[in-house]
Order: C-alpha cells, then sequence, then structure tokens
C-alpha cells in the first residue's frame, strides 16, 4: 500500500465522491474535502476543495504527494456542475456567511470569473474544464510519474486507480455510482471507520500552508 499523501484534483462533479468512496474500501483513510490542519493530518486521501484548485501548492508542501485527475465527457459534466454552480451560487456570493472562506476562493478561482451569467453558459463552463484540465496537465508533464488520470465511466479504470495506489483491487471492478440525478449529499451519508471530516464540528481552520509558497 502507497504511504504518500494522495490528492484528487478533479473538478466538482467528475465523480470525487465515489473515487473516494473506492479509497475507504481499498483502505485508505480518506477525506472528501478538507479545512481543518487536523483533516489534512489524520486523511491519506483528500478530494475536492482546496485540492483541485491548490494542488500546485499542496505539492510542494507534500513533496512525495501523488495526485489524481478525474476526467468526464463535457456533455455529461457541464449540466451536472451548472446545475451545481446555480444551486451553490447565493452561498458563494454571500459576505456575510454563506459556504466557508476555502470553498469560496477555490470555486471562484477555476470558475472565474464567477457570476451568474458565465455560471450558465456551457461555452464558459467547457472553457473551465479545459482550462483546469491543461493548467494540471502542464503543471505534471516533468513529474508523470506523479499524476494518475482516469475517467470512472472507462473499463479498468478502478484497476488503474489500485495499481497507483499499490493495492489489490479484489473482486471490485467498477466505481460505485454515487450522486445519482445531481444531488450531492452522498458522503454525508457514508459511515465508515475511515471516513474523515471535513471541518471540526463546523469550523475550518485558516490553513496558512496554503499560501506557503508563491504558484
Amino acid at each position: 500500500m502507497i504511504s504518500n499523501k494522495i490528492f484528487i484534483i478533479g473538478l466538482p462533479r467528475t465523480a470525487t465522491t465515489s473515487v473516494c468512496l473506492a479509497c475507504l474500501d481499498l483502505g485508505f483513510k480518506t477525506a472528501h474535502t478538507a479545512y481543518t490542519e487536523q483533516a489534512f493530518n489524520e486523511a491519506q486521501v483528500i478530494a475536492d476543495t482546496p485540492a483541485f484548485n491548490d494542488y500546485a501548492v499542496l505539492d510542494k508542501h507534500y513533496g512525495d504527494a501523488k495526485f489524481i485527475y478525474l476526467e468526464r465527457d463535457a456533455s455529461q459534466w457541464i449540466p451536472s456542475v451548472q446545475q451545481l454552480l446555480l444551486r451553490m451560487y447565493e452561498n458563494l456570493m454571500r459576505t456575510d456567511g454563506g459556504f466557508n472562506p476555502h470553498l469560496k476562493r477555490c470555486y471562484k478561482s477555476v470558475f472565474a470569473p464567477f457570476n451568474k451569467i458565465n455560471i450558465q453558459s456551457a461555452d464558459f463552463l467547457h472553457d473551465c474544464y479545459l482550462r483546469h484540465q491543461t493548467s494540471v496537465e502542464q503543471y505534471f508533464s516533468g513529474q508523470p510519474d506523479k499524476l494518475l488520470t482516469i475517467d470512472v465511466t472507462h473499463p479498468y479504470s478502478y484497476l488503474k486507480l489500485a495499481n497507483f495506489l499499490q493495492v489489490e483491487a479484489g473482486e471490485q471492478e467498477t466505481f460505485k455510482h454515487m450522486n445519482k440525478r445531481g444531488k450531492v449529499t452522498a458522503w454525508k451519508q457514508i459511515s465508515h471507520p475511515l471516513k474523515i471530516e471535513a471541518t471540526r464540528n463546523g469550523k475550518v481552520d485558516k490553513l496558512k500552508f496554503l499560501t506557503e509558497f508563491s504558484v
């Protein structure tokens, strides 16, 4: 079993929850989002925010870290992420509360310029996806051993994950489909001894190490 920190850096609605569940089943302490120092310290696998936005900083902070990028067909990803962003819009834009500052920063960075007109545009969202994908590919081009790229709908993608994590896949051959029909709460319903909570009873830390390096 691999001992490195592992960051899942696919964008929202690319099957991050399904891959996190697979990591739990494969024996890894896993956090789907991490907003406290405790979560970063305890989890070996961390997905979603802030990982998808801060992967370069995380690579510098955790020098031997490994990364998993998730692809998804644009025709399926765009309507799914559009629905998510429209549902999140008010809490992302609030200045008197709403989502925590780490989540706000990451979403507004990847989907910049973030406004309601843009997130209702399929072309804009596709450009955001391609920009993020290109950025990841360019960043890891000189260190390909650190990055695994998979599409969970493709054959053998589960086996590729298990091989990357240096564990036996067992009888499992495919990923479990989570968050169907636009739902995004599946992770909350999962009860597993290796699941790591993202917050400390709803509270988050400043996570100063995320600004430790200029990128």
